[in-house]
């Protein structure tokens, strides 16, 4: 989602510097359906869960400025995406602010979400297309990113900054959220050797192909087994505490399984809108859940079908 001006000079004065304005979103992630690594020595991947939530940037661009400014000053990332995509196709500066709805550290993928939104948002104000091959070029040299410049549920290189696969659009669902608290650096996380035995390799192999074949057919319940799964076997890597409660709470209230950030402090419960007596089974999913974790931390986010 991306709009532009452009900022014209005022009748009468000297011409300005050339201006633009543009604004540009990429949304989260609920952790991820899954993630793991492939045979063989295969790369390290990730499966996607798009939420309805988003990174916002707005960068007015200035041919005379040199640098760019950016708001909150923390974002040195961002600054460092503007700067790479300046640098490809114009001379110049400019400012850039990041607004949104993502809380960062939990696993949402709300430092993708910003650097995808700057990366469009700059591209747009320069007028030249950016598609998200070269979106991925230009965050390989920042760090480890999830596939948020793709619309969809995507299978993702995470460390390699690269598409495995399109996979489709997610059934629509609510994820009964609980943050079990702190933060988790994501690219430190990356970091840490997996060993990933190669039993567990050929299951993530079987896994793969069983969330692709679900969110091509839209089956929600094999969704649901692919992620609890993978939320178990992450268990070694990113413990949650909550992980069997949820478990079972989902099979009580009728959802189709728990969703975990695999290198974040989130966890969640996946029910499905064509559940019958859905708004019941939410308010119970949501009461139950604050159970667990302070009632505060309890959040409720909706799958997105595309960006």
């Amino acid at each position: 989602m991306t709009s532009r001006q452009l900022i014209q000079p005022t009748a009468g004065q000297h011409p300005s510097p050339a201006r633009a304005v543009a604004v540009s979103s990429a949304f989260g992630t609920f952790g991820e359906l899954l993630q793991g690594a492939l045979p063989d020595d295969g790369p390290d991947f990730l499966v996607t869960l798009p939420i309805a939530r988003w990174a916002t940037a707005t960068f007015e661009y200035t041919s005379a400025h040199d640098g760019v400014e950016v708001f909150p000053a923390t974002k040195t990332k961002a600054r460092r995406v503007a700067e790479a995509v300046l640098a490809r196709y114009a001379a110049g500066g400019g400012s850039l602010r990041l607004d949104g709805s993502l809380p960062e550290g939990k696993g949402l993928a709300s430092s993708s979400a910003d650097l995808v939104a700057t990366a469009r948002a700059v591209a747009s104000a320069l007028g030249v297309d950016l598609p998200p091959r070269v979106v991925e070029d230009v965050l390989r040299e920042i760090e480890p990113t999830d596939g948020v410049m793709y619309p969809g549920v995507v299978a993702f290189r995470h460390r390699d900054v690269e598409l495995l696969d399109r996979l489709g659009a997610l059934p629509p669902m609510t994820i009964v959220g609980i943050d079990e608290g702190g933060t988790v650096d994501t690219v430190a996380f990356n970091r840490i050797p997996k060993n990933f035995t190669a039993a567990e390799r050929d299951e993530y192999a079987r896994l793969l192909d069983d969330v692709r074949t679900a969110v091509r057919a839209g089956d929600a319940a094999a969704i649901g087994r692919v992620a609890t799964r993978s939320a178990h076997l992450n268990q070694r890597l990113c413990r949650k505490r909550t992980l069997d409660a949820m478990t079972a709470l989902s099979a009580e209230i009728g959802g189709v399984g728990v969703v975990t950030a695999h290198s974040g402090s989130t966890i969640g419960l996946l029910l499905p809108h064509d559940v019958p007596g859905f708004r019941s089974r939410l308010a119970q999913a949501i009461n139950r859940c604050g159970q667990l974790v302070h009632r505060e931390r309890v959040l409720c986010y909706q799958t997105l079908a595309s960006s």
